[in-house]
């Protein structure tokens, strides 16, 4: 399956963070999700139940991050996967959380975690399994 929908630069404020005044002051995360899933019915339908409301999916995904705080955004990538794949219609999800303004003592331009969960086309799992 190669349909997908995708939802990018979804910015919220979060308080995650392994230091004190990461959790204190917060931060802001993008958040960039691709949804894999049959969109040919909803296509033939024209009817937005037929498909994954990107809007309020926006608005679950916000609330995971601006939600409980995590220590690291492999977690929190993780729950915003876990999020997208409770939709039945989703058969699979890449989800990228950015943090642009982590702690590093560097000037860098990103830092990034990506998760891949479900069936993701062109993503072999180890072992050689999808």
């Amino acid at each position: 399956m190669t349909d997908r929908i995708v939802l990018r630069g979804l910015r919220a404020r979060g308080y995650h963070g392994v230091f004190d005044f990461e959790r204190r002051e917060g931060q802001d995360f993008v958040v960039d999700a691709a949804l894999f899933l049959d969109l040919s019915p909803a296509a033939a339908s024209d009817d937005v139940a037929d498909t994954v409301h990107y809007g309020l999916l926006a608005d679950r995904l916000v609330a995971i991050v601006t939600g409980e705080p995590v220590d690291l955004i492999e977690t929190l990538a993780e729950r915003l996967a876990a999020e997208c794949l409770a939709d039945p219609l989703v058969k699979g999800v890449e989800v990228t959380v950015h943090k642009p303004s982590a702690p590093i003592e560097h000037e860098f331009a990103d830092v990034a975690v990506t998760v891949v969960r479900g069936a993701v086309p062109g993503h072999v799992a180890i072992g050689g399994a999808p």
